[in-house]
């Protein structure tokens, strides 16, 4: 190519460019046809759209359906569920059995309980007891079934008809069946018996042995709910409420009702497992037992609910062509000896216990001993006369009082003791230096003893007391006998008394102020003053005296969200000790005590059988009494030096 070509060439594209450029649409232009083009895609946007509402109408008029339904649905529900894809669909409903104490309603789906109302109770605000209630409840089985899982949870059962249910001769029973084939169903059985909480529970498993696999020994079953609150105090509810489970053949235990979510993997056989709260429990008792269980419990403090209980529970399977799985519920309130009598007419003629009566926290021990063979049947029987359980309350205390009278005359009587005996331990510690601690002490506990002064004897009573102090601490805020009884400005007896409403809350003290607790204080300090005076000691330990004052301050915060009962009972005690001691102080004279007393200083001091044996041995090994190494110093008169 030559120099000419190559130029004209350039040229061309030169002017190509400048045309291109001089031609290029402003941006004003250029704007405006991109709305056009948009406009453009709007409508037909639209066009199509109203074209397939109009093939969607026309569809609708002609009652045609695009698809099949049972083509579309039954393959995927059979691929996920097996031989239970029919029972995979339904409408949910429910079914009620009840009787003078409880309305259980059963729903459709799942054949699960779906609700559980105590008809005799409501809650501190008047509505309906539900044990529990709704959708997020769960109890089904959990299986594999030819390669698949099977929960019953999500299936939907089918009530049988009147002539084909279980004949129950008294009370109303339900049952409900989840087919997986013509001859093939799992049966839920439900019977309530009238007047009963407990109410009868079996699984039935007909031709099942060839749908679940032939190596199967058991089956999971899985027990969920949330348990709404009944009571006025939440946190003192809460405090009261766990998982309960019974080993078989052992001993009752729980989880942590203190801690916010607590579990537990039990390796070995159940008995039963409760869903318990403070007044009211779900109990579910196997007719065997559980294989193993893992349980869990997480508190929940906000909503209406205070607790989500789970628990997943191993139940033995035979693989038999026709099995009976039976179990109980028991639906109903934690009272001690309604529980108890469930448990004996259980166990009649079974070689075990079922000791549902351990639900209710007595206290361990000593304590519960107290309060299951002397509290509770003071309790019981004053019940049968007296319907004011604040009255009831008050002979418990004077009945406790008089049992331990001896105990309060020997106290008060020791302290008396003491008391005279003051001023000449006053006159000992002004002889011995305050440097001299030990010798002080010595020289009191010397003289002590000459009079015939025990320091323990006015303390030894007390502790004896305190027993029953713990077990009544224990006993009145799980009695479910003063729940919603009320007695002067107390509405409700086993639980705080407010007499007046704070706009705030005080940490660890509340929004609220109980009179019966400021009354059990101030009665505290009445009483700590007036044994403050009565000891001998009390100008030695003044950070003793001050930690006595300061015990009814702690006592005012810890027990102002308690049960008003308690601090009842307590104030009642303070009041009653006023009395008897101001009885016995018009016959126990302090100068009587004081002339007895320096009587018994003249007395040669009696020594113990265990003293005498050691100063025997002493002798047997040469060793001298103090009393003879102080004479062996001694010089005779007349001796050198």
């Amino acid at each position: 190519m030559d120099k000419n070509s190559i130029i004209g060439i350039v040229l061309i594209g030169l002017i190509l460019i400048l045309f291109s450029v001089l031609n290029q649409p402003s941006r004003e232009e250029i704007e405006a046809a991109r709305e056009r083009q948009d406009s453009l895609e709007m409508v037909r946007q639209q066009q199509l759209e109203e074209e397939a509402r109009e093939i969607i109408r026309e569809d609708i008029e002609e009652e045609t359906p695009l698809v099949d339904p049972e083509e579309d649905i039954l393959p995927g529900l059979r691929e996920q569920f097996g031989v239970f894809a029919e029972s995979a669909t339904g409408e949910e409903e429910n079914y009620i059995i009840e009787n003078e104490k409880i309305r259980l309603t059963i729903s459709s789906r799942g054949g699960r309980p779906w609700a559980v109302e105590l008809k005799e109770y409501q809650t501190w605000d008047s509505l309906p007891l539900m044990l529990f209630e709704g959708e997020d409840n769960e109890f089904g089985l959990n299986f594999f079934a030819r390669n698949r899982s099977i929960s019953t949870n999500e299936l939907f059962f089918t009530p049988l008809p009147e002539d084909v249910a279980p004949a129950v001769e008294e009370g109303q029973s339900l049952a409900m069946r989840l087919y997986a084939g013509e001859n093939s169903y799992i049966e839920y059985v439900y019977l309530l018996a009238p007047g009963s909480y407990m109410v009868d529970f079996s699984i039935n498993l007909v031709g099942m042995d060839d749908i679940i696999g032939a190596g199967t020994s058991f089956l999971d079953l899985r027990w969920e709910a949330n348990v709404p609150g009944q009571e006025k105090n939440r946190d003192n509810e809460n405090n009261y409420s766990s998982i309960n489970y019974k080993f078989l053949g052992d001993d009752v235990d729980k989880l942590s009702e203190r801690a916010d979510s607590d579990q537990e993997d039990l390796r070995t056989r159940l008995k039963w497992v409760a869903f318990k709260q403070q007044f009211f429990s779900s109990v579910l008792i196997a007719d065997d037992n559980f294989i193993n269980a893992m349980i869990s419990q997480q508190r929940l403090d906000e909503g209406p609910y205070i607790r989500n209980y789970l628990a997943d529970l191993r139940i033995p399977y035979e693989n038999m062509p026709e099995e009976t799985i039976p179990f109980k519920f028991y639906f109903g309130p934690n009272h001690f000896n309604t529980l108890r009598n469930y448990s004996l007419q259980y166990e009649a003629g079974k070689d075990y216990y079922l000791d549902m009566e351990k639900m209710v926290p007595l206290g361990w021990g000593i304590f519960g001993w107290l309060n299951r063979f002397m509290v509770i049947p003071v309790f019981n029987f004053l019940e049968n006369y007296i319907a004011n359980y604040g009255i009831i309350i008050l002979l418990l205390t004077i009945f406790i009082k008089i049992l331990l009278f001896p105990l309060t005359y020997k106290s008060y009587v020791s302290t008396s003791k003491m008391r005279v005996l003051k001023p000449q331990i006053d006159e000992l510690n002004e002889k011995i230096p305050k440097d001299k601690a030990m010798e002080r002490q010595q020289a009191t506990m010397a003289l002590y003893k000459r009079a015939g002064v025990n320091p323990m004897g006015g303390c030894l009573p007390m502790l004896i007391q305190f027993p029953i102090l713990i077990a009544l601490f224990r006993f009145f805020p799980t009695s479910f006998e003063l729940r919603q009884e009320g007695f002067l400005w107390a509405t409700d007896l086993s639980t705080y008394d407010s007499i007046f409403s704070l706009p705030f809350t005080i940490p660890f003290y509340g929004d609220h102020v109980s009179l019966f607790t400021l009354l059990m204080c101030i009665s505290t300090v009445i009483y700590t003053r007036m044994n403050s005076q009565m000891t001998a000691s009390s100008s030695q330990m003044p950070g003793m005296q001050t930690m006595m004052y300061m015990m009814p301050v702690m006592l005012l915060f810890i027990f102002n969200s308690f049960a008003s009962a308690l601090s009842y009972y307590y104030f009642l005690t303070n009041m009653i000790t006023f009395g008897q001691q101001a009885i016995i102080k018009s016959f126990v004279s302090d100068e009587d005590l004081l002339r007895k007393l320096n009587e018994n200083k003249k007395k040669p001091v009696s020594k113990s059988n265990f003293q005498k044996r050691l100063e025997e041995m002493s002798k047997k090994r040469g060793v001298k009494s103090p009393k003879a190494k102080e004479s062996g110093k001694k010089k005779k008169p007349g001796s050198r030096r």
